[in-house]
């Protein structure tokens, strides 16, 4: 990756729909050199795939917790992914160094549904308990650009 590959990832990251023109004129070069270098970065992995970024809150989500999970015995990554992936709520989660397994983002209405959640991830066998941290608000987001 050179600076224009950079350059365009995060012209892609701030608005995937973007036309390769526009980008072209951002980085100056045609269209086509644009969707070349945008084939080159999909076929090796550098762009996975194009989403749309929902804000949580608009479909009624406003609560956000981040969960320390800490389990039972030598639970690996994939037998932490399989036993907790299954949960909705669940936005994200990661394995750490530290005491806890996994740190998980949890999503969810309210404080109510949050607490259901998290009742069904405790209740996930191998769950031996978890830590949880409400978040009152974002300060902010970095997408990798």
């Amino acid at each position: 990756m050179d600076d224009i590959d950079r350059k365009i990832v995060a012209l892609l990251r701030t608005d995937a729909r973007r036309s390769f023109q526009d980008i072209g004129t951002h980085v100056s070069l045609s269209a086509p050199a644009v969707k070349r270098r945008v084939d080159r970065l999909q076929a090796d992995g550098v762009i996975r795939s194009y989403a749309a970024v929902i804000d949580p809150a608009a479909m009624g989500w406003h609560t956000h917790a981040v969960v320390a999970l800490y389990c039972e015995g030598r639970m690996n990554g994939t037998e932490v992914r399989d036993a907790i992936e299954p949960i909705p709520e669940v936005e994200s989660a990661y394995t750490v160094a530290g005491e806890a397994s996994a740190i998980l983002h949890v999503r969810a209405e309210d404080t109510q549904h949050l607490e259901e959640a998290l009742e069904r991830i405790r209740d996930t066998p191998g769950v031996r308990r978890t830590h949880t941290q409400v978040v009152l608000s974002a300060l902010f987001e970095r997408p990798v650009a």
